[in-house]
């Protein structure tokens, strides 16, 4: 018997329904998957018994945890970093197709949604987030960086929000999805099904997803925004840092501030101060450039040190003691942070 394939596509009366097909391997995007979705996205774009796209996660953990790592890591052991760039050449180019897609595209998330899963679901026109939905881009705890479009979508959320979730990895629950823009609606995961079979009709979609959605509750995120954007301002990793940990020393959010730092230290110093220069500049920037400059960063980043660590620590022996190079903030320059921004001979081209 053949296996099923990792991405299935269905016409369902005026929809076009994609469901990511990996669910043991929680939804990971592979090249292939990639291949094949914006080859079916350019065709429905220009079907016009098609009004609409929805695209879901098989299983009941995640809607997608991400790329997938362990091949890119495999390709770049291998000396083939040629190969992976690829890969994330494809990748970039079908995240900008999502977020220009002509017809609405409809991501219906219920529980985890991380990295290159982000970047086939938050930028289409809507977010539906269910109870278990859970978003993260986690990066700099695998030596690498926020990508598939996080350039240009975190320094969008409300204040310094998405500083903190880059410079953390935290997951962000429902309430926080909706509140921040990550999410636009909230429906029960329950309704996911009926909410599916409508709109597969023609009724518009704004119309239907505002009949379905509900209130999400409290964001514990937005509670703590005031302290995060009082502590998470700056261009220096090294000072927001010395920030937490005075907030550490005592008063509201103490605890917090000396976790949130430990934290922080935990992950490679090269990918903070990537990070954080990626939310400093991407908030002025197209979401195009960001792109381009997100494919600038992977071309150095293939060929160094601290992501090949950081995916053998945490993926492939799963010891959790990355040891990065270099160890320590003050050991990264501002030089080397620009090198991983500085133009390439063979560029990201977007239409």
């Amino acid at each position: 018997m053949s296996a099923e394939p990792d991405i299935l596509f269905e016409r369902r009366g005026a929809a076009g329904v994609i469901t990511l097909n990996r669910p043991r391997a929680l939804n990971a995007v592979t090249h292939a998957m990639v291949h094949a979705l914006a080859e079916q996205l350019q065709a429905w774009a220009q079907d016009p018994a098609i009004t609409r796209v929805v695209i879901r996660g098989a299983g009941e953990r995640a809607f997608s945890a991400g790329g997938d790592i362990r091949a890119l890591y495999e390709l770049g052991r291998a000396g083939r970093q040629n190969e992976a760039l690829r890969f994330w050449r494809d990748e970039y180019t079908l995240n900008d197709f999502i977020k220009r897609y002509p017809k609405p595209y409809v991501a219906l998330i219920d529980g985890i949604v991380m990295g290159g899963g982000v970047g086939v679901s938050i930028h289409g026109s809507h977010r539906v987030a269910g109870d278990k939905f859970q978003f993260a881009m986690p990066e700099v705890g695998i030596g690498f960086f926020p990508d598939v479009g996080a350039t240009w979508l975190l320094p969008r959320m409300p204040g310094e929000t998405g500083t903190y979730a880059a410079l953390t990895g935290e997951r962000l629950k429902t309430a926080d999805a909706v509140v921040t823009g990550i999410a636009t609606h909230h429906v029960a995961a329950a309704r996911f099904g009926d909410l599916l079979d409508a709109l597969c009709g023609t009724v518009p979609v704004e119309a239907l997803l505002g009949a379905f959605a509900q209130s999400p509750g409290d964001s514990a995120l937005i509670h703590r925004s005031a302290t995060i954007d009082r502590l998470f301002v700056g261009n220096r990793v090294e000072d927001i840092l010395a920030r937490l940990e005075r907030q550490a020393e005592g008063g509201p959010d103490a605890s917090w501030a000396g976790a949130t730092a430990a934290t922080i230290r935990t992950k490679s110093p090269t990918s903070l101060k990537i990070a954080l220069a990626q939310m400093r500049r991407g908030k002025s920037w197209s979401f195009q450039d960001c792109m381009k400059a997100e494919f600038r960063i992977v071309s150095r980043l293939v060929h160094g040190h601290d992501f090949y660590e950081g995916i053998r620590a945490v993926i492939i022996d799963k010891d959790n003691a990355p040891r990065w190079r270099p160890a320590h903030l003050d050991a990264v320059s501002e030089a080397e942070i620009e090198r991983h921004f500085a133009p390439l001979a063979d560029e990201l081209e977007l239409p």
